[in-house]
């Protein structure tokens, strides 16, 4: 549990690099998130929890992008 929570959080500063606000969210959601489940006892639902969080940081290190201005009409 431990390893995919900090794999999250590297994930994230990766995908967010230099977008502060997208930081601070996202570690906000990934930190209360596992917190409002850290007392869980069941097996299964452990797994099924475990299993949705590794989905999350392949959906976020395979399907988000940055975009930045260079142009005025250009990203």
């Amino acid at each position: 549990v431990l390893k995919l929570f900090k794999l999250l959080h590297r994930t994230r500063q990766e995908v967010f690099k230099n977008d502060t606000r997208a930081l601070e969210a996202a570690r906000q959601k990934i930190n209360e998130e596992f917190k409002n489940n850290q007392d869980e006892k069941s097996e299964e639902k452990i797994n099924e929890l475990l299993k949705i969080a590794s989905d999350v940081e392949v959906i976020l290190r395979t399907s988000v992008i940055q975009a930045v201005h260079t142009d005025s009409d250009k990203i």
